[in-house]
Order: C-alpha cells, then structure tokens, then sequence
C-alpha cells in the first residue's frame, strides 16, 4: 500500500485532534504527531497534569502550542474533529467515546478495555451518527484485524491468527530462561528445543510444565482482552476458552497452530489464540507482533515461497505470515488519517459480540471481599483467571465481564472454579458503560 497515493488529494485537510491519557501510547503519539503535516493535536488530557506537562517537554512540542486540560469535555477546549481514548481505563474510555460520538467525532480507541464490552455499541453509534469507531494501528487488535483481512482479501484461507504475547522468553546457551527480570537456572528447555516427530501436543504440554513449576506466566488479561476484540470484528473465536498459549519459537507455529488431524492444537480451523515466544539471545523478537496461518493449496507456490524464508509447515499444509512490529502511539497516524481525511476504519468495519472476556476463580472468596486490581500493567485480580467465552446479555445467570467485575464488592460466595456472574457484583445502572452494554445487548440480542 502506496500511504501517500492513499492521501492524495488531502494534502490541505488537517485532523484536529483530541487525545486522553498522556501514558506510554499517548506520548509516543504526542512526539511523532508533530512531523506530520495533515495532524494537529490542539488538546491533550489527562489527571495528572505533571505528567502532561512531561509529555509535552519530552515531544519538543512548544508548551503553548496544545492545551491541557483534565476534562476533555469541558467547553472551553479548542475544537476537534477526533478523540483518541487512551487511558486504558473501560469506564472512562467508554463515557468519553460515547460524549465525542455524540457530538459528532470521530473516534480511535486504544482503550481496548472498553472495545472488548462495548466495542460492537459504539461503532454502531457512530455508523448512526455519520463518523468512525475504530481500533487503532500500532496496536495488536488493529493490527491483527488488518492482516486477516488483507489475507482473506488475497483469497487467501486463514485457518488460525493471533499475537505473541508481550515478553519474549529467551532461552541461553547453558540453559538458563530470561523473562524481564526473572532467571530460571537450568530450565531444561534445551532438550525440549526440537519437536520430535510433530508431537506438538506433548511438546507443548512439556514445556508449559517448566514455566509453571518456575511461576512463570503463560496467560495474561490483555492477551484475552485483545484478541476477544478481533475475535467481535473477524468471527474468528478461542479453541478453547483459557486459550492454549503455546511456549513455541516463530518457526514453529505453522506447525503447531493446525487441527489435531494434521498433528497441531486444534480441534478445529478458524480459531484465534496466543503464543509465547521462545527465542535465543541472537534472535529478533517477536515483540508483541501479530501473524495469520492459512492454507497451502498450491504446493508449487508454497515450495517457491518456502526458498524465500517463509515459514511453511513440515507437512506443507499450511504457512505462516506475520507482522513482528507493535509501535504504540508512532502508528497511531495511520488510522488518525484514515478516519479524519478518508472516513474509514483501520479496525473492525461490523463488530458484533462474539465474544466476552470473563473472570473464573481461582480460590474461594467470600461476600465482601473487593476484586481488586493486583497487577496494573496486566490488569490482573490476584485469584481470577481470564476466558474468552461465548457473549451473553448481561443478567444475573451469565459471566460479568471482565472489566465491569474487576474492583467490585462482592455480593455473595464464589467457590473456585466458579465463573463471576452478574449477581455476584452490583453494577451501577446509571455508568455509561453499562448502559451502553444494555443497548448493545437489546440491539444485537
């Protein structure tokens, strides 16, 4: 894609833009906005204004060249004509996109918190309203929406998709396992290097015994978070609700990521999942990328393709392409321009829930007990464990949504390896993000 034939004829139109949340993703976008000529970021907004402040010193944007402010609703704001919603928080991203929907904005949300129990209701809001929803690029739902479609577009058949998860686990020449700041002597993954003969699944069972014996994780809330959010835009749904996160290398998943009949994972095809990437120190990351198995039906092509480096299964059934790059805030532009100069998504064109992320306990808890948010970064709740199951309205007999459980009183007993339900929490009534979710589920159930 020629991006600057795709904006051809807009070289006078600039985006005005709104974004909230001055976090990592914010910032990146601040910093690079700023070289690009059809983008102006006229307001930022966030609740801690030191950390504004340090966004705007570190962009070399002058100071008094972009507003701040801590209510992006607020009416003395300059005018704009797009919010990007970054905070992360779902409660917050949802009241705001709803707010510039509304008044007839265009929104990129990179809170993928709120895509993942709202997401399908406000891009119908906004289809209503005559502006664009999306996910944003520069992050995995975007990204990875992008590359199914521009495979299928390819008449391409994709059998299965997803995303390495965040951190890589670098495997040494005398044993030793690296994840971030944690050391595991002795692994013994160098003998589990090589798949013996396809045995996928005992390969893959061997090695996740290592990284649980060691406390190493293999499952984190956002992976679920953003894949359910491709799951709702592509159809493409878990092969099992806790996913199987494979401990795998890059070379290995057009292998591993097929059905039982051809010796992968699967019990099915069109299925989507998570994998962790295991690399050696003088291998390039995977660093979050995103990547599509699909069919080989032209052996002649695939053996050609083969002798160029792709990835192709032993059996030469099926390959794998990939995106390795995940570039925050300094992709973010693309769907920025998209949506502002051109009215087109970069993410999900019809979402619909397919899917929600729910909350499964771990141990027993008791009424009263608050789910509170142990882990930040993963928005992890010490004693739930994510899945992606099948959507369901909201009621007092299905799983609660991740996001709308996380931090709430409970109201009664959850026994381990219970879902959190509807009646175990009291949702407010009256928050825009349930009451979104209540439209959403009259509208599409």
């Amino acid at each position: 894609m020629n991006f600057e034939a795709l904006f051809q004829g807009k070289k006078d139109q600039v985006v005005k833009v709104g974004v909230i949340g001055m976090g990592d993703f914010g910032a990146s976008l601040l910093a690079s906005a700023r070289r690009i000529a059809n983008l102006e970021i006229v307001v930022i907004c966030d609740k801690s204004v030191p950390r504004m402040e340090a966004a705007v010193a570190a962009s070399g944007i002058c100071a008094g060249d972009v507003v701040m402010t801590r209510n992006i609703m607020d009416e003395g704001n300059p005018k704009f004509d797009l919010l990007v919603e970054a905070t992360g928080n779902p409660q917050a991203a949802a009241e705001a996109a709803l707010w510039a929907i509304g008044k007839g904005r265009h929104v990129v949300l990179a809170s993928k918190e709120a895509a993942i129990i709202v997401g399908p209701m406000l891009s119908e809001l906004a289809r209503r309203n005559g502006v664009v929803y999306t996910e944003v690029e520069g992050d995995q739902p975007s990204l990875l929406i992008g590359l199914i479609s521009w495979a299928t577009t390819l008449g391409l058949d994709v059998l299965a998709a997803g995303k390495s998860s965040e951190y890589d686990f670098v495997l040494h020449e005398d044993d030793r396992l690296d994840w971030l700041d944690k050391r595991l002597q002795r692994s013994g993954l160098r003998q589990l290097w090589h798949a013996n003969d396809g045995e996928w699944r005992q390969l893959v069972a061997q090695r996740h015994a290592i990284l649980s014996d060691a406390g190493l994780p293999a499952r984190t809330v956002p992976d679920f978070c953003e894949m359910g959010v491709v799951a709702n835009a592509t159809g493409l749904v878990p092969d099992r609700v806790d996913f199987h996160a494979p401990l795998l290398r890059p070379t290995e998943l057009a292998d591993a990521f097929q059905t039982r009949d051809e010796g992968g994972l699967f019990e099915r095809e069109g299925c989507i999942d998570v994998f962790n990437c295991l690399r050696r120190p003088d291998e390039a990351s995977f660093a979050g990328g995103v990547f599509v198995i699909v069919r080989c039906d032209d052996e002649k092509t695939w053996d050609l393709l083969r002798g160029k480096g792709h990835v192709v299964a032993s059996n030469g059934r099926a390959a794998m392409l990939y995106n390795p790059q995940h570039l925050l805030g300094v992709e973010a532009p693309i769907s920025i321009l998209c949506a502002g100069l051109l009215g087109l998504p970069t993410g999900g064109s019809a979402s619909r829930p397919v899917v929600d992320l729910v909350a499964r306990a771990t141990r027993n808890f008791k009424r009263g007990e608050r789910l509170t948010i142990t882990d930040p970064h993963h928005h992890e709740v010490a004693g739930l464990a994510p899945e992606l199951v099948p959507a369901l309205p909201l009621s007092a007999d299905n799983p609660c949504p991740y996001y709308l459980a996380a931090d709430q009183i409970l109201l009664e007993d959850v026994t381990e390896g219970t879902l959190i339900t509807g009646r175990a929490v009291d949702l407010n009534a009256e928050a825009p993000i349930v009451r979104l979710r209540r439209d959403q589920d009259a509208y599409f159930f």
